[in-house]
């Protein structure tokens, strides 16, 4: 019997790809006007960036107990090996909620083979991860070298990103209110990354071409045999940013695939609309 991949919607693929690739969705929940909303299944980003807009500010929680528990006890009585590849627990209680139930499970079913990974990774640098441990499982390789892969990956993930307006970060607590006053003044557009699973403003740069171009330094700085990688771009309601960062790094490093996606629900609430994300391994397995 294979491996069971499970992974969050803070992983910002699109719904089709955990059907076409049996992997199993935990999505997070998303409140707008007082309604709750299960992230990729019954929210759309769109609507989120329309809700900020218009002034309201979504509020986001971590994934369900009981679909944790559901998705547990399946996998011990089914006797599969399971896999889940988890948003980063500097930025989410749902990691250490998995741990939890994991635990309550195997009370019940001590056979629970499951595997819960804190990637500290978000968005689309989870998603890479996600998608070469789906393409791993579905070739049918074993749970230990699926492991080696996730964590690897883990561990060399960057993630280089920007925001339209740091108050949408801050409101979440997800970057300091110091920081996103700074962001605010005289078109200065912050470029960040995340260490140790928590977001970090590297430096603040003044015009869009300038903060682009500085992107795709800091890629060049950062990335290993970019040539033979996957990078995948995610945007917030963007898709012309997106679009023309995809050819900037086609013509300056000519990898393998350049992937394109909007920012889901849940993490679009936090960031605001607008936000670019980059994202490439700093090391590749030899």
């Amino acid at each position: 019997m294979g491996v069971k991949i499970l992974a969050d919607s803070a992983c910002d693929l699109p719904l089709p790809f955990y059907e076409q690739n049996q992997v199993a969705l935990i999505p997070l929940k998303v409140y707008i006007d007082g309604h709750e909303y299960q992230d990729l299944q019954t929210i759309q980003p769109a609507e989120v960036y329309e809700s900020i807009r218009s002034g309201d500010f979504p509020k986001t929680s971590q994934a369900s107990p009981a679909l944790f528990k559901e998705l547990f006890t399946n996998l011990a009585i089914n006797g599969e090996q399971g896999i889940y590849i988890a948003f980063s627990s500097e930025l989410s209680g749902t990691y250490q909620t998995a741990v939890m139930i994991m635990e309550q499970v195997k009370e019940e079913h001590p056979n629970l083979d499951l595997t819960i990974i804190d990637t500290k990774c978000a968005s689309l640098g989870q998603g890479l991860i996600v998608m070469e441990a789906a393409r791993l499982a579905n070739e049918g390789a074993a749970k230990e070298e699926i492991l080696e892969d996730v964590l690897f990956r883990c561990q060399h993930m960057e993630h280089l990103f920007t925001v339209d307006d740091l108050d949408y970060l801050a409101k979440g607590g997800r970057v300091s209110k110091a920081s996103a006053f700074l962001g605010g003044l005289l078109n200065i557009k912050p470029l960040l990354h995340v260490e140790e699973g928590k977001l970090v403003p590297i430096e603040k740069i003044r015009g869009r071409k300038k903060l682009l171009r500085r992107i795709i330094e800091t890629i060049k700085e950062r990335g290993e045999h970019l040539e033979s990688q996957v990078i995948a771009i995610s945007h917030a309601d963007d898709e012309e940013a997106a679009n023309e960062i995809k050819e900037m790094i086609n013509q300056e490093f000519g990898p393998k695939e350049v992937y394109i996606n909007a920012i889901g629900a849940a993490i679009g609430a936090h960031t605001g609309p607008a936000t670019i994300a980059i994202f490439f391994l700093n090391k590749i397995r030899s």
